[in-house]
């Protein structure tokens, strides 16, 4: 009777609308930050003068620099304000450290007649202090757009020709380039001047304030760069929220004992038996052979990667790194990742889908193979776009169909576009599939849930859209950051719970309450906290303080989702032993290997997402590290 009485049982109707307002204040969050990071950005200048007004280079030399950076796929090599590979070197701190010795030896020889090294004391202190004074003051004049660079930015802007030039020479000293990669005077010539101004957004303090456009990042004492007192602040208060999130959510764990993964007490009858598929759930094994072949290519490209940072001049006797520089394998090392892991989703969606409908829609199979052969054609079609266009190929194509340079979105604007009209039709087969269930009481509330779940990866990849090769490195950054940390640390978890609450629904092992219970806790816990969190990546890139005091103590709070997978844990091992109430008898129940899995996920989830991600989110921590 009680059973009976259970079945009918209506969750809260406050877990709908605490995912609801957790939604709209996050977002309007994320919103306003991204708004003011087109006004903090630092601003490119339509010219560059030196003290006589003479152009030392434009805002257009400026663009055309990102364009090459990104054309010749650097951030797969090196970093800007410490944001991509670390094959190289981060080149805004590179030259800005060049641009503060070159400065401190000319004020040395100046001031003194002396080399730097010749000086000590009082002495040497001036010469810091000068120094300081001269890179940290903002010559930026926003009425007429124009900078002015001292005498010393101009000579080191001319010097730092050279490096970079050689810098793209020899493979032994650029972390694994083509030899002579990039050789056009022209080309260097922006792409130097492109350096210069992300080092001058490094260190120049913003107006009427006493800290640079990157809040004095990097880390770099000699320019005056050290980490403001707001660091300190939001670090030490961050870690009061975590502290405070996490006695939080421990006490309604144990005030309300039904939150988590509760078991059903009736006898298991599982829906989803071994052996037993539908005809579309079939056509979804080749997606996982793909999965496992994509995989298993990324472990090898991604060992060779390895190999090239150790002795980036051979391959076991073979010069590999000729024909596949370190650029391309470690671009291919992150995309191979980001295709194997979105077709598991994609694949596993349908086939739980098709189950939790019940009824095969017809077409579904022709569906399933379409998307199946529209998959491989962005998978192999970007890789080969990416091969391309670093080797310039595509000339003025690069941009749409080659490499697009920015890390992790490295596939060209057409294979986006492409890949996001695959994305599409995967809801629409998802959507037919979940139909039936709608119409069912039972299978409702956590269809519609896992609907919107898989609904929010395609409609979350729409930013990708929102700049281009010569949009303000800031504004760029935020926008990649939407996609990124959303689809990781967001929408991925939220549809990766979805998924195991459809799992264990159909396995019987737990009631469609508990399911869509957990799915509502979850989108509360990890979008409460990960939507305005997406600024931790943004700390050092060119958006204010107020960025890094609102996501400092929201990325915190990341933490508490991720602690509650260790209780997962323990109810994952219950749940995989079922008991038949009359009887007391064990029930075997399917798919245990699914259980273990699961287990093992959450683990190292917590491991290096909880402890390592926690760790290195700090702003006092990420300022050294990054």
């Amino acid at each position: 009777m009680a059973n009976r009485a259970n079945a009918h049982f209506e969750i809260s109707p406050w877990w709908k609308r605490g995912t609801i307002l957790t939604m709209v204040v996050g977002f309007s969050i994320l919103t306003f930050i991204a708004v003011n990071a087109y006004d903090d950005a630092p601003p490119v200048p339509t010219i560059v003068v030196n003290a006589a007004g003479d152009k030392v280079f434009t805002g257009e030399d400026i663009l055309a620099g990102q364009q090459v950076f990104l054309k010749y796929a650097l951030m797969e090599n090196g970093t800007i304000w410490g944001h991509g590979a670390y094959l190289g070197p981060d080149f805004s701190a590179s030259y800005l450290h060049d641009l503060a010795m070159e400065t401190s030896e000319g004020a040395a020889q100046s001031l003194y007649g002396r080399s730097l090294t010749e000086l000590r004391g009082a002495d040497r202190d001036a010469i810091a202090g000068a120094v300081k004074h001269i890179l940290k003051e903002n010559r930026y004049n926003d009425r007429t757009r124009s900078l002015v660079f001292t005498a010393p930015e101009v000579a080191s802007y001319h010097s730092q020709l050279a490096k970079w030039t050689s810098y793209f020479v020899d493979p032994l000293q650029n972390g694994g380039l083509k030899s002579k990669y990039i050789t056009d005077p022209q080309e260097l010539r922006q792409l130097t001047a492109f350096f210069a101004w992300t080092a001058w957004a490094s260190v120049a303090n913003r107006p009427n304030r006493d800290y640079s456009y990157t809040n004095n990042f990097p880390y770099d004492p000699s320019v005056g760069n050290r980490p403001g007192s707001f660091t300190y602040l939001w670090s030490a208060l961050s870690l009061i929220t975590l502290l405070a999130g996490t006695a939080a959510i421990l006490f309604a764990f144990g005030k309300f004992n039904y939150l988590g993964w509760k078991g059903v007490s009736p006898p298991v009858h599982p829906l989803m038996l071994p052996g037993e598929a539908t005809e579309s759930q079939r056509a979804t094994i080749k997606f996982f052979v793909i999965v496992t072949l994509l995989f298993l290519l990324q472990v090898l490209v991604g060992a060779a990667t390895a190999h090239g940072r150790v002795e980036p001049g051979s391959f076991y006797g073979f010069n590999l790194y000729d024909i596949f520089p370190s650029n391309i394998l470690r671009t291919w090392h992150l995309q191979l990742a980001i295709f194997w892991i979105a077709t598991a989703y994609v694949a596993g969606g349908l086939m739980l889908g098709s189950s939790l409908g019940e009824v095969e829609p017809r077409g579904q199979v022709v569906g399933t193979n379409l998307l199946f052969w529209a998959l491989v054609v962005v998978v192999t079609g970007s890789l080969l776009g990416e091969f391309l266009g670093i080797n310039q190929l595509l000339g003025h194509l690069w941009f749409w169909f080659g490499h697009q340079g920015w890390e992790y979105l490295d596939l060209g604007r057409g294979w986006q576009i492409l890949l996001a009209i695959g994305l599409l039709l995967w809801v629409i087969l998802l959507f037919r599939a979940l139909k039936p269930a709608f119409l069912d009481p039972e299978r409702r509330e956590i269809s519609f849930l896992f609907m919107l779940a898989a609904l929010a990866i395609p409609v979350f990849y729409v930013p990708a859209f929102f700049y281009g090769s010569a949009t303000n490195y800031t504004v760029v950054d935020n926008w990649r950051f939407w996609i990124i940390h959303l689809w990781v640390e967001g929408f991925f978890e939220l549809l990766v719970t979805a998924m195991v609450a459809v799992t264990f629904f159909r396995l019987g092992v737990v009631s469609r309450q508990t399911a869509a219970r957990v799915i509502y806790l979850d989108a509360i816990l990890f979008l409460g906290s990960g939507i305005v969190g997406t600024g931790h990546h943004w700390y050092w890139t060119g958006q204010g303080h107020v960025n890094m005091a609102l996501s400092a103590m929201f990325s915190a709070m990341e933490v508490v989702p991720l602690t509650l997978l260790t209780l997962d844990a323990w109810d994952f091992i219950k749940l995989s032993k079922g008991e038949n109430e009359v009887s007391g008898v064990g029930i075997a129940i399917p798919h245990k290997w699914t259980f273990y899995f699961l287990m093992a996920v959450g683990f190292w989830n917590f491991v290096g997402a909880g402890i390592f991600g926690f760790l290195i989110n700090l702003p006092i921590i990420s300022v050294v590290l990054q």
